[in-house]
């Protein structure tokens, strides 16, 4: 589980949720498969609507840049590795910064594919009597769907990139520690002096348990939850261990 402190990396997390699943779609042969790969790249497109994403992005990447590069002559660091890094995040900088406008702008003017997004929200509102023309691209091969699809998602390539590397760099910053939850509830003030992004939580699965987390500069507040044969969540009265993990 993970729990963004900020709205920015909140961001990041949905969208790097929609790529993945944008990924696993694509890659399959049915046509309902490729409708909701297509509503993804829709979902995307909405998510990277907002004004400031892109320069957010694109300051990270020079924010994580100019850290790494305080590394080089570091004896513990190895140089190649450290190298890779930078060219990576240069890469995402520059693919990024020479896309023109939002996320997926270009396919605005597309208007075959903005008259499938416009009825996308409406219940069944992608019947082949409203939209003929894309109930044709259903009965057309999986090949040649695939084809089109990695065509229109390929303008929301660079984002991806630039976002996986983030939030590489972000999870890879934290150290994992172990602790207790006393009668189900965990308190942690958070060290001062530090600002933190990311808090990531591991539980053993056989548990069944389910964290209710939030946080604030200041703290965080874990509740653990069990779900119920009512299909509610009841609160969890007994001692149990997980992983926490807080990344800056």
């Amino acid at each position: 589980y993970e729990y963004p402190f900020n709205e920015r990396i909140r961001t990041y997390l949905r969208l790097e949720h929609l790529f993945l699943r944008l990924t696993e779609l694509v890659s399959r042969d049915e046509a309902l498969d490729h409708h909701y790969a297509l509503t993804t790249i829709f979902e995307v497109m909405d998510v990277g609507a907002r004004a400031d994403l892109k320069s957010d992005v694109l300051k990270d990447l020079d924010k994580q840049k100019h850290i790494l590069d305080g590394y080089r002559g570091n004896p513990a660091i190895a140089e190649g590795v450290l190298d890779d890094v930078i060219n990576r995040l240069d890469n995402c900088f520059l693919t990024l910064n020479n896309l023109p406008g939002k996320a997926g702008q270009s396919l605005t003017e597309n208007d075959w594919l903005m008259s499938i997004r416009s009825r996308v929200g409406i219940p069944g509102g992608t019947c082949e009597f409203d939209l003929p023309a894309y109930y044709a691209w259903q009965q057309k091969s999986g090949v040649q769907r695939r084809s089109d699809l990695v065509r229109w998602a390929s303008t929301l390539t660079p984002l991806a990139d630039s976002i996986q590397v983030l939030l590489k760099l972000l999870r890879d910053s934290g150290a994992p520690q172990k602790v207790i939850a006393n009668g189900g509830q965990f308190q942690q003030n958070l060290p001062q002096g530090r600002t933190f992004q990311l808090l990531r939580l591991a539980l053993d699965s056989s548990t069944d348990l389910i964290p209710e987390i939030s946080g604030n500069r200041l703290m965080v507040s874990i509740r653990l939850m069990r779900h119920g044969e009512d299909d509610r969540l009841h609160a969890c009265g007994e001692d149990a261990a997980f992983e926490l993990t807080l990344c800056s």
